[in-house]
């Protein structure tokens, strides 16, 4: 199925290709070095047709800027939890045909497996793409988990029915933790060893964080009339 075919769906029929996606998800060691690192994230108004797409490129471990490419797109498709990515993954595929050069994975503002059928925004995305990707959230969308302790990179395992789809990760001190999960072509280890090395005194790994200015910056001048949220996560 084409992503511009996506807005034309009914729930149903998106929870059933999120389905046949599942059986195409390979959660496995990435076996390459990483030397540039992606961020993606979209921001849109939940009552609005458009939605802002940005990618951000960083050298790796570096995670100095090294590129960017951003979409403004419409949709019809309704904002139901759990199939956000019907709304925002068209948007995100226009912006990465137009980087300058690719990354070597992708970290994503939302769930990988960590999703009720294991298809978050960032399997989604690394599927259709063939990219590793890994999903970094702010707020827990699915799996249990013990509170992590309160120093920064205490983590706690999230399960699903005795499987482990996530981690919860204390970023910073005083703050909730941020969930990730592999979303395609990379491991759990893996993922929460790159995001851990992405944190820079933020909440918020620099990849979706400066991803998430990116975007905000192309809403502001398009003229959209919103309040960005506060960047000091």
């Amino acid at each position: 199925m084409q992503p511009a075919a996506y807005e034309n769906l009914s729930p149903e029929q998106a929870i059933a290709w999120q389905h046949e996606l599942r059986r195409q998800i390979d959660i496995r060691p990435l076996d390459k070095p990483v030397k540039i690192i992606g961020g993606a994230d979209i921001s849109f108004n939940k009552y609005s047709e458009v939605v802002y797409a940005g990618i951000i490129l960083l050298k790796y471990p570096e995670l100095t800027i090294i590129g960017h490419a951003t979409a403004i797109s419409k949709t019809k498709f309704p904002y139901i939890s759990g199939l956000l990515a019907f709304r925002e993954v068209p948007a995100l595929l226009e912006a990465w045909e137009k980087l300058p050069f690719k990354p070597d994975v992708m970290v994503l503002d939302g769930q990988g497996i960590a999703h009720e059928r294991r298809t978050g925004i960032a399997t989604h995305f690394g599927l259709l793409t063939n990219v590793p990707s890994i999903g970094s959230a702010k707020s827990r969308l699915y799996g249990r988990y013990q509170e992590p302790g309160n120093e920064v990179f205490d983590q706690s395992p999230m399960y699903d029915k005795g499987e482990l789809i996530g981690i919860a990760l204390r970023s910073k001190k005083k703050c909730n933790p941020i969930y990730i999960s592999p979303g395609h072509h990379i491991s759990m280890e893996q993922s929460v060893e790159l995001i851990r090395n992405c944190i820079r005194g933020y909440r918020i790994p620099e990849p979706t964080r400066q991803a998430h200015l990116l975007v905000n910056k192309i809403r502001i001048a398009d003229g959209e009339n919103f309040n960005p949220q506060p960047t000091l996560f």
